[in-house]
């Protein structure tokens, strides 16, 4: 009995004496969380704010300040962009570009302007803000025109409240805590929404992290959206057919007034 207590004292001894296991990987962790993980578009949505919120985990050095980078991308898809032009006093369609690839929605905040955090190369790599969206043309383009078409194509998705930029929108307490709200408009689409957030030091992205929000239809406005997928062509018809009626039935109208 004696051994045994003895072996045992030893064990707990040396076990006392051993440093608990640290993991090699000593940069932070992000620790992210969204307000709503589900947005339904029902008849009458007008809009709503994601609270994008979190911690900063840094097994390290607690005393490393950091500055914190959130983004929220919508599903991409392809898009066509018509430039106009003044002929003859009217507005007409004149050179057209196609796109593979295009956020259909695009929001960032940040701790600081992104230029503050992060140099032109590190903003062009993670995509951090409007000017550095990696847009992707169809076949080739001349790189002065694609920057144009680029440029105006950001513009009109700035002027529908699709891409937004906070560059203090991000607030953080303690070095610890952070949170961001993002606006999301009414004409957004349905999809999967993803929220990337970025822990940097020194113009370094040092850890990120990702959550994802799901945007869906259901009820009337969904039977509408399946109606026109599934069955275009009566669909069509049932339009025009509408429309022509309302008309009717407005010209009626005001005739009798």
């Amino acid at each position: 009995m004696r051994a045994i207590l003895t072996l045992a004292a030893c064990l707990l001894a040396f076990f006392a004496v051993q440093p608990p296991a640290v993991a090699q990987d000593r940069d932070p962790i992000l620790v992210p969380e969204i307000s709503q993980h589900d947005i339904v578009l029902r008849q009458g949505f007008t809009g709503a704010t994601l609270l994008l919120y979190g911690a900063v985990l840094n097994p390290a050095d607690s005393e490393i300040e950091y500055d914190i980078v959130v983004v929220l991308k919508g599903p991409t898809e392809p898009i066509q962009v018509r430039e106009k032009e003044r002929f003859f006093g009217i507005w007409v369609n004149s050179e057209t570009t196609s796109y593979r690839s295009v956020p259909s929605f695009y929001a960032i905040a940040s701790s600081r302007p992104v230029l503050d955090i992060v140099d032109e190369r590190t903003a062009a790599i993670y995509e951090l803000g409007l000017a550095y969206l990696q847009l992707s043309p169809s076949g080739s383009i001349d790189p002065e025109e694609q920057q144009r078409f680029s440029a105006g194509l950001v513009d009109l998705r700035q002027r529908q409240g699709l891409y937004v930029q906070f560059d203090e929108g991000v607030q953080i307490s303690e070095g610890v805590l952070y949170r961001a709200d993002i606006p999301i408009p009414s004409n957004v689409i349905a999809g999967r929404y993803v929220a990337e957030t970025f822990a940097i030091t020194d113009g370094r992205v040092i850890s990120s992290a990702t959550s994802e929000v799901q945007v869906f239809k259901e009820g009337f406005e969904l039977g509408v959206e399946e109606a026109a997928n599934d069955y275009a062509f009566f669909y069509g018809l049932f339009a025009v057919g509408l429309s022509v009626l309302m008309g009717w039935a407005a010209g009626r109208l005001f005739a009798l007034v």
